[in-house]
């Protein structure tokens, strides 16, 4: 309950922000986001392509731009500033959903071991509501990209986002136990290199750091399409209901997204 009011704070916090900016006349951008996500957590192998590739899901979102180039509230460009003119406040609302499962040498098809039987039966998805705020910066002109000065515009975000996460666990292994089949609660089904209690899909909330490089193209006057490659990194390593502690596991669960967006300019 307690990560639902985080959750409703940052989404009250975001608001005010709205608000206080509406008030200064600021105008706003409103569109949607789409794409490929890899999600990188304990499953599979590190730096392994066949895991990167097969432990991919999909994200989308809804996000919302101040922009501080133009005035709203008396349809004329603001203040000639260096931060007017480069910076764009982006809020954002997004989910993102991956199936989860072990790729790599230790479930290759020659191992027969017991440890590549429950490898191969534990399956996983990882799914995780996003809220937070990223200030993007553009190299060039925000007031020349809309007056077509140019169609393309290069920016690089970073950002904090607060992560409501919901993982799913499974698996398949016949435990020598037939009262143990499928036991996601029991950490004999699983693989037994792990410490007991390496594997919880308990669902909870964590912050997340977020950095993006992309671009805008302006189709149109009031619209521009977006490619944004992101990479986020959590401060939890349960994003994915698995969290081994072997020695080399030195990092939280962190993604890749590549995300594909429609930008439409309110006023």
């Amino acid at each position: 309950m307690l990560n639902f009011k985080r959750l409703a704070l940052v989404f009250g916090l975001l608001a005010i922000s709205q608000t206080g900016y509406s008030q200064l006349g600021f105008s706003h951008e409103i569109g949607v986001i789409t794409g490929p996500v890899q999600f990188r957590s304990d499953y599979g192998v590190r730096e392994n392509e066949e895991t990167n590739f097969g432990n991919s899901g999909i994200g989308i979102g809804i996000v919302h731009y101040i922009n501080f180039s133009y005035r709203a509230d008396c349809n004329c460009y603001s203040t000639d500033t260096y931060f007017n003119d480069h910076f764009k406040l982006r809020n954002e609302i997004s989910w993102n959903r991956t199936k989860l499962e072990h790729f790599g040498k230790w479930v290759d098809p020659s191992r027969t071991t017991e440890e590549a039987n429950q490898l191969r039966a534990h399956k996983g998805v990882a799914n995780n509501l996003d809220i937070g705020t990223q200030l993007e910066f553009f190299p060039l002109s925000i007031r020349s990209f809309q007056a077509y000065g140019y169609r393309l515009a290069p920016f690089v975000s970073l950002g904090v986002h607060y992560t409501r996460y919901t993982p799913e666990v499974s698996t398949t292994y016949d435990n020598p136990n037939p009262l143990l089949i499928g036991d996601v609660t029991n950490a004999s089904n699983f693989y037994s290199g792990w410490a007991p209690g390496s594997v919880d899909a308990s669902p909870g909330g964590t912050w997340s750091t977020v950095t993006s490089v992309g671009f805008r193209y302006k189709v149109a006057p009031l619209a521009d399409i977006m490619l944004d490659l992101r990479w986020q990194y959590y401060f939890s390593d349960w994003i994915d209901g698995l969290n081994h502690n072997l020695s080399y596991n030195k990092h939280n669960d962190w993604l890749v997204w590549l995300n594909f967006g429609y930008i439409y300019y309110l006023d």
